[in-house]
């Protein structure tokens, strides 16, 4: 259960003194891939915690999940449509949906 949490803290320190910029036109597909990380993230703590955790689906579900929101935002930007959203509003009901299960273990234990 650790291995995530210092990934992330890791990462997190790496972006904070890292003089790295996003161009604009990348702002939208960055979003997405980073709420379908988190929502994967998420979803594997809970899967440790529930004692069903399997890494093949986790690194699966975690490039297949972020190829297809990342595909949508893409085909809604050539439509002129912001279908991005609907990637973001999916990915971040599952991702609050996965931190309230995560929480209510550690509250039972």
């Amino acid at each position: 259960m650790w291995l995530p949490i210092f990934g992330l803290l890791i990462g997190l320190i790496i972006g904070a003194f890292t003089p790295f910029t996003i161009p604009v036109e990348y702002a939208k597909y960055l979003s997405v891939a980073i709420v379908v990380a988190l929502d994967t993230v998420m979803g594997g703590i809970r899967a440790y915690q529930e004692e069903s955790f399997d890494s093949t689906v986790f690194l699966s579900g975690f490039v297949v999940n972020i190829i297809a929101a990342s595909l949508l935002a893409f085909i809604g930007d050539r439509m002129g449509v912001d279908l991005y959203l609907a990637a973001i509003v999916a990915f971040g009901s599952r991702l609050f949906q996965n931190i309230s299960i995560i929480r209510r273990h550690v509250i039972k234990k």
